[in-house]
């Protein structure tokens, strides 16, 4: 009995080490395979560097030559070192997701004049994937970047007065790239392509402008581990189309400015938001959800033109405050999600059906990123506009996805 046992126990060690060098048998059991691809990297590593330049869209006379310096700003050039990782083939993941890669990125930004513009350095979170392979070692990808960027000069009436765009030294950072991915042999791609940026700070802090760029990158990346890799493990799982309900709960603060008479002013202080979304979500595929929202919010600086007690001197602004139910807010929104490991991307068209005031007349905007921390709990990162062009407010907020 001994024996017989000692050579089980050896028979199971010896198949457990086949497969860990990536070795298959017809006489393994489906539990011995399991605990063999429990004992493979289930994910990836890629390093990268990224040149980028891009065209300073001229959306301000500040970046025209209305500035201290005298000349245009047309020209930004950034760098960046990206850390990332794949699902490697044997995993769920990985099999639904082949190409995607996902992980974090810093960048050094500059436009040339660090004396009124500064040279921010941006700290994202960034995925990609494939949209169509075009040979066996080439292929078109895109890939998203969102961060915040720290460093820069914002406007001050006394030491940065031209600068009429940038009002806070942190701004959000958006970036999205298409590009061509050239698969080198060693686990070596050249990448190379066009990309579009925005910065912002959310309308907290003016002025608000926003700096836009486009333009053209290049990269190089280096990988680990993908070309040992092979799919093997359980059956690719099957998608079945089926509703999902997200519950969000939101926060943010804002500044406010005023329209009286012809003439602008900026209130004092900031305003807060509390927001709840209700939204089910239909997922046709993988990739691809849509449904209807339902948007309720109430804004601490809403509909106080209507309350306005007067405007003293010196541009002293007096309002009284408006009642609870005229500053909040419903509206209806039709939303799209594009899917990935780890994060979504939700971007999404509203109607305010409640509102008191004109300040939430009109259509609403809301793009956002979704971190899933579980297959439930995700970390909620927006922004929305009015009418697509007004910054309205942030949205950060914790939300849970049931089924």
């Amino acid at each position: 009995m001994k024996k017989s046992l000692s050579l089980i126990l050896n028979f199971r060690m010896l198949t457990g080490l086949l497969l860990s060098f990536g070795l298959s048998s017809p006489l393994l059991s489906q539990e011995q395979v399991s605990v063999a691809d429990s004992l493979r990297p289930r994910i990836t590593h890629r390093l990268g560097v990224d040149l980028r330049t891009g065209y300073v869209a001229p959306t301000e006379t500040f970046f025209e030559d209305d500035n201290l310096a005298g000349k245009p700003i047309r020209t930004a050039l950034s760098t960046h070192l990206k850390y990332a990782f794949r699902f490697a083939p044997h995993t769920r993941l990985g099999k639904l997701y082949p190409h995607a890669y996902q992980g974090i990125g810093v960048a050094y930004n500059t436009f040339f004049n660090a004396r009124e513009v500064g040279n921010p350095l941006a700290v994202y979170v960034f995925q990609g994937s494939r949209m169509a392979s075009l040979s066996r070692r080439l292929s078109l990808d895109y890939e998203w970047n969102f961060g915040a960027s720290f460093g820069w000069k914002p406007h001050d009436e006394e030491t940065n007065p031209k600068n009429t765009v940038v009002g806070s030294r942190i701004n959000a950072y958006i970036n999205l790239g298409v590009f061509l991915n050239w698969q080198l042999p060693s686990s070596w791609n050249l990448t190379a392509g066009i990309d579009l940026t925005h910065y912002s700070n959310g309308n907290t802090r003016y002025p608000n402008g926003g700096v836009n760029t486009m333009g053209a990158r290049l990269g190089v990346v280096r990988s680990w581990g993908e070309e040992e890799q092979t799919e093997g493990g359980e059956p690719a799982p099957v998608f079945r189309p089926h509703w999902s309900y997200d519950v969000l709960l939101y926060g943010a603060a804002r500044t406010r400015g005023l329209d009286w008479e012809g003439s602008s002013y900026l209130l004092p202080g900031k305003f807060g938001i509390i927001g709840l979304n209700v939204a089910p979500m239909y997922h046709f595929t993988k990739n691809l959800a849509a449904g209807i929202s339902l948007d309720g919010r109430w804004d601490e600086g809403g509909n106080l033109k209507e309350h306005l007690a007067g405007i003293g001197p010196g541009d002293d602004i007096k309002f009284y405050r408006p009642p609870f139910r005229e500053q909040i807010v419903v509206g209806l929104s039709a939303r799209g999600e594009w899917t990935m490991p780890v994060f979504s991307v939700n971007v999404g068209v509203g109607y305010n059906c409640y509102r008191h005031g004109d300040d939430a007349k009109g259509l609403y905007q809301v793009l956002a990123l979704k971190a899933f921390f579980t297959r439930s709990i995700f970390l909620h990162v927006g922004y929305q506009l009015q009418d697509f062009h007004d910054p309205n407010n942030l949205m950060l907020g914790i939300g849970y996805r049931f089924h």
